[in-house]
């Protein structure tokens, strides 16, 4: 059922928002306070990571009236997964504490899903900062050499922003949601690629927008997750000589003394026993994709 127009709110809600949070309760109210304000006033699910500054006591007395699920401790993306179990609507909007969604974009974001059966994962512009500065993902995503798909909106992809993209729920379980083996940082592609080995379309739609506000700085150690989790992935669903050169180059780096280098190594082989475990060679049109999408990289 379609929503009523701004202003009026759907007359049933088809999206909710997703929010995954551990100790940052002042960024987190400022995300639900932007949520309420919605005029598609979509539920809103907020899983809390194991917060200790007050997070739950603030969720359960904010007027946005978001279920709260306490994990109480730290689970990472999957916390996501935590968040799909507990939604009632047939899509899925995903935010983190620090990002929510420009007003009008959840109704065109399900708009899109109910006229593409087939679409599983969607991909949204995202503007970044006060000042609303494009992403450079953006470009990225839109540029992508996959072709067009005739039963797809946008443009098909391999990858997206985890806080700035909307699932369908049924999608999302059928692929597994976010896979444990990589817990955190530079997970999307895993699902991306599960999704399509299931047979679901993934896409970049800039007409659906996101807004992202991050704290200024880096996160310390990122870079090396992010370098883990990208061989963890090739561990997981790519062909044995794709995953052995980038094992081959990470190495390499490491002996170049690269900063992170080491700790993303030593993070990979710590937890390549479990990947080995779950390996799932792509499917040969997806491996294709993916290919295409590598030589295409910077």
């Amino acid at each position: 059922m379609k929503g009523q127009g701004p202003g009026s709110g759907p007359a049933s809600p088809r999206v909710t928002v997703a929010v995954i949070t551990r100790d940052r309760r002042d960024s987190l109210l400022r995300t639900l306070d932007r949520l309420a304000a919605l005029p598609e006033r979509p539920p809103v699910v907020v899983v809390d990571n194991g917060s200790t500054d007050g997070t739950a006591a603030a969720v359960r007395a904010h007027s946005a009236k978001a279920v709260l699920v306490s994990t109480g401790r730290n689970t990472g993306a999957l916390g996501r997964n935590l968040a799909v179990s507990r939604a009632t609507t047939p899509y899925v909007a995903f935010s983190d504490d620090d990002s929510w969604w420009e007003p009008g974009s959840l109704d065109t974001a399900a708009d899109l899903f109910d006229a593409h059966p087939r679409l599983g994962m969607l991909a949204a512009r995202t503007l970044v900062g006060p000042d609303a500065v494009e992403d450079p993902l953006n470009s990225v995503l839109a540029s992508s050499p996959l072709p067009p798909a005739p039963d797809l909106p946008g443009r098909p992809v391999l990858g997206f922003l985890a806080c700035a993209a909307v699932a369908r729920r049924t999608a999302f379980v059928d692929a597994g949601g976010y896979h444990r083996v990589l817990f955190f940082g530079g997970e999307e592609t895993l699902l991306a690629y599960d999704l399509a080995a299931r047979g679901w379309g993934v896409t970049y739609e800039p007409s659906v927008t996101a807004r992202h506000d991050p704290e200024p700085g880096g996160r310390p150690g990122r870079t090396a997750v992010q370098r883990r989790n990208a061989l963890l992935t090739a561990w997981l669903r790519r062909p044995l000589p794709v995953a052995l050169g980038g094992t081959a180059r990470l190495a390499a780096a490491t002996a170049r003394r690269e900063p992170g280098a080491a700790d993303a190594l030593r993070g990979t082989i710590a937890r390549l026993p479990a990947a080995l475990r779950a390996r799932r060679p792509l499917p040969a049109p997806v491996e294709h994709a993916a290919r295409l999408l590598d030589r295409s990289a910077p």
